[in-house]
């Protein structure tokens, strides 16, 4: 018997979520990087598309050695995308046009441009030294041998102080936080009151389950040929990580009406109820167990998976019942971290195109939690194919190609490992038009184009009845304006007995409505009747009491009962 779920309407669980990564969006100044005027231009293009909310990456002042997420002022714009009027002008236009706005909070860590962590370097007995982690070494060798997220040791030596290092569990220009510090943390919670302040309505918190150490700061058996081992062991998701996140919660969102996203790599799903449940420390959370199943780990893109559907399948049915038993998810395909998800989840070349792209769109968008659109997806961008090294912008990317190539693999392999996974994949600049740069600028971009013939561009698609971005509208009024809303978004989710590569489920309230996605170059049939409300072929095939689904059909029905 089906346990039935108890879920109250909120706002935030029926927004449509945009992610914007500025960078690449829209140059509005023809600089050849993308701006916050851009986005305000693009408005009335992200209404007519139907989402209700926008998440913007750090548009905070920043040296940009990590594009953005390295803070050196975190209630001041970067020069590069503009103002804070500009800002505030944007909020302004987006609220007339229904459209809410969160940006990514970034306090595991600052940039060392930070004037906290200047006065710290500068001054060992000013107060700012216990805003960051500094540790003495021992004739020359770091405290201990963890290796950062980017590679390479997680201490820094610090300029004329003998054995003294500081700590970053990212790039050495992103020395973390001493959250242990409570000074620290009530300048923090005093910098995120003051953006709701402001007016936005939330934050998608980033990196947040680094921000607890544990105190012994131990060496570990190495992991790897470097002779680290990976700070994840110790430095995410750790013991005491409650108390921190609780006062965060208690001292900042609780007291708005705003929602909280939280990147929450590492937490296992027996822990999922701390993080998002009735007295949870955030409305949603992220979950990448299968966002990360072509890889061992997320940041090693050389241990490579064979992954199957089947497993792909499990996995994703595993997150949406434990979200379901739990609280609420944030639904996603892509991301600013992440691969093109037709290339990265649609094995057969041949369906790497608009039929993958809606088959994938689908998958994700009516599971049970809040969707969230990253910017391209919408029209089908893929994965590029970089020649060098050299081509690359993203410092996970060349880290990952050095260490591949000391562990064992040849500078061919390397680079195919980073072309499958690079960051940079997501953060090409998105293609209004077919024009030589795609109408993001008139100038030559600051990454190049993913595609240099632009065949995935908003001013074909918008044109084209059937094609991803049409798709991507229809979807979204399917949940937010049809009469199966409160199905849709409320429904409990189910999955459905398939053939081995479907992916089928069910969401459940006033009616039933049932999803399947063939992710195969073969026909499969599944046994069902109904009202075809959605499908990504012209045609759908049927057979007595069942579909006949082509390769990479996807098929959204009302199911009779």
């Amino acid at each position: 018997m089906k346990t039935k779920i108890k879920t109250a309407p909120v706002w935030w669980k029926e927004e449509v979520v945009y992610q914007i990564y500025p960078k690449s969006f829209r140059d509005s100044n023809g600089d050849g990087i993308g701006d916050i005027n851009g986005i305000t231009e693009k408005l009335d293009y992200l209404s007519d598309l139907g989402i209700t909310m926008i998440w913007i990456c750090p548009i905070f002042k920043s040296p940009m050695v990590d594009n953005g997420y390295d803070i050196s002022d975190y209630q001041d714009i970067n020069p590069e995308f503009g103002t804070m009027h500009d800002f505030d002008v944007l909020l302004e236009e987006a609220k007339k046009r229904g459209i809410k706005i969160i940006i990514d909070l970034v306090v595991n860590h600052t940039s060392d441009k930070h004037n906290w962590f200047k006065e710290a370097i500068s001054n060992p007995k000013s107060k700012y030294r216990d805003y960051y982690i500094f540790k003495k070494g021992t004739a020359g060798t770091p405290p201990n041998n963890w290796r950062s997220i980017f590679g390479g040791s997680v201490w820094e030596p610090v300029l004329h102080e003998e054995d003294t290092y500081y700590f970053h569990t990212f790039d050495k220009t992103q020395p973390d936080l001493n959250w242990e510090n409570p000074e620290l943390r009530s300048e923090i919670y005093q910098m995120i009151n003051w953006w709701l302040d402001k007016g936005i309505s939330g934050f998608r918190v980033d990196s947040i389950t680094f921000i607890k150490k544990d105190q012994d700061y131990e060496s570990l058996p190495p992991d790897g040929l470097d002779g680290l081992a990976s700070v994840k062991l110790k430095g995410r998701n750790r013991p005491g990580i409650a108390a921190f996140l609780s006062e965060l919660n208690r001292e900042t969102f609780q007291k708005y009406s705003c929602v909280s996203v939280g990147e929450a790599p590492g937490v296992g799903y027996e822990e999922f109820d701390q993080y998002i449940g009735e007295n949870g420390y955030f409305n949603m959370i992220f979950d990448f167990h299968y966002a990360d199943i072509d890889v061992e780990s997320g940041s090693e893109w050389f241990r490579r998976t064979n992954w199957t559907v089947s497993e792909f399948k499990e996995q994703i049915f595993t997150s949406q019942e434990e979200l379901q038993r739990n609280g609420w998810g944030a639904n996603f395909l892509e991301n600013h971290d992440q691969p093109r998800s037709i290339s990265k989840y649609i094995r057969d070349k041949d369906y790497q195109n608009s039929i993958g792209a809606k088959a994938l769109g689908a998958l994700f968008f009516f599971l049970r939690g809040t969707p969230f659109i990253y910017q391209g997806q919408e029209i089908g961008m893929d994965n590029f194919n970089r020649s060098s090294i050299e081509a690359f912008n993203d410092v996970s990317s060349i880290d990952n190609f050095h260490r591949s190539i000391l562990e064992g693999f040849s500078e061919k392999e390397a680079l195919n490992f980073v072309n499958l996974r690079s960051r940079d994949n997501g953060r090409t600049p998105f293609q209004w038009n077919a024009s030589k740069y795609g109408d993001f600028s008139e100038v030559e971009p600051w990454l190049e184009l993913a595609d240099i013939s632009v065949k995935a561009n908003v001013q074909a698609q918008e044109i084209n009845n059937d094609s991803v971005l049409t798709f991507y509208k229809k979807m979204i009024s399917l949940r937010n304006g049809s009469k199966y809303k409160n199905t849709l978004i409320y429904g409990e989710f189910h999955p459905l007995d398939t053939p081995e590569q479907v992916i089928g489920y069910e969401r459940v309230a006033d009616e039933t409505v049932e999803v399947y996605i063939n992710l195969s170059s073969e026909f499969s049939e599944v046994t069902t009747n109904g009202e075809i409300l959605l499908s990504n072929y012209k045609d759908v095939e049927t057979e007595g009491q069942s579909f006949i689904l082509a390769p990479y059909q996807l098929i959204v029905l009302r199911k009779e009962v």
